[in-house]
């Protein structure tokens, strides 16, 4: 670790900054064009009455959330907890628009002091996105345990925005805007009673019920086509394995096709995102289903212990908001 003994570390110690009111204005400058342009549709649910400070918990699947978020909680003030990666070269920016530094993984107990600030002292509405990541086939994650123990310390309501269409307008694998029209729910799921009456668990649970999305069923219940000439293309990238031959990392994708090169079985897809085989059996016309059967295989190879991954590999190190540092490698 010698390449990392004299730099300089981020501090993670520095306080949160609320919101700088003339960086809030340019949020909104920078926000509302791509909502009009989407014509977003914000749906307010349980939320007669309620005013800072509270805690937001966003659904995630494109960089349009954050756009969204801003316009749903207008004209009030947020801290975003961001990923330290998010914080390369441009830490100074990010702090006086209210960002929160965490390192992805890692038990974090200054952190959980920054959250305190945020919400007792600046009564200022605190953005956290716990899925910690882009939406892979557009279907919510695994929520962290910990949410319901975190409300109960940060003692405030909790609201979740649940997106939609913000998938289906980019999905990570294929980034181009579809232009099509989105929606959000914004909805009071924990009140200030049930926060000082429910134990962690029920809260919990309410959040994840809240969470559940299908973006794909979404698509096919509101009619929403898309008729984008390569709204297959990177799709692979999460299908990877041939439902037909069950040969794995052999599948391609391009325009609105998706094919097998071991096999050569292909797919297409319509415009409201289902799949459909050129020939013979469609074995999942909901992609959310062929990507449950990759789970649902890998499991299997845990369970019986022939999972395994070898490889050599590159090793850098982010000590700070500069960029990454090249440490050596791994195997």
């Amino acid at each position: 670790m010698k390449a990392l003994e004299h730099v300089k570390r981020f501090d993670m110690l520095k306080a949160p900054k609320r919101q700088n009111f003339f960086l809030r204005i340019l949020a909104w400058i920078l926000s509302f064009p791509d909502v009009w342009k989407h014509r977003a549709k914000i749906n307010k649910i349980n939320m007669d009455g309620l005013r800072p400070p509270y805690i937001l918990l966003n659904t995630h699947m494109a960089f349009l959330d954050f756009k969204v978020a801003t316009a749903a909680i207008f004209p009030h003030r947020a801290n975003n907890i961001v990923a330290i990666d998010g914080f390369i070269g441009r830490e100074g920016l990010l702090r006086h628009v209210g960002c929160i530094c965490k390192r992805k993984f890692t038990n974090d107990a200054v952190l959980t002091r920054h959250l305190f600030k945020v919400v007792k002292k600046n009564k200022d509405i605190l953005i956290i996105y716990p899925e910690a990541r882009y939406s892979l086939v557009g279907t919510n994650a695994v929520l962290p345990e910990s949410l319901g123990k975190l409300v109960k310390l940060l003692k405030v309501p909790v609201v979740v925005l649940r997106m939609h269409g913000h998938y289906l307008n980019s999905p990570f694998w294929n980034l181009k805007d579809r232009n099509i029209p989105v929606e959000a729910d914004m909805t009071q799921v924990i009140t200030q009673e049930d926060v000082n009456t429910l134990h962690h668990t029920e809260i919990n649970a309410r959040i994840n019920d809240a969470f559940k999305y299908d973006e794909y069923q979404w698509q096919k219940d509101n009619d929403v086509k898309i008729n984008y000439e390569d709204n297959a293309k990177g799709l692979h990238k999460v299908l990877y394995q041939c439902p037909n031959c069950m040969t794995e990392y052999r599948m391609q994708s391009g325009g609105r096709r998706l094919w097998c090169e071991h096999c050569h079985k292909e797919w297409e897809m319509d415009d409201l995102g289902q799949l459909h085989a050129v020939e013979g059996e469609t074995e999942f016309s909901h992609i959310p289903d062929w990507y449950e059967f990759e789970r649902a295989n890998v499991r299997a190879e845990i369970e019986a212990g022939t999972y395994h991954f070898s490889d050599d590999v590159i090793v850098d190190a982010l000590p700070n908001a500069k960029g990454f540092i090249r440490i050596g490698t791994a195997r």
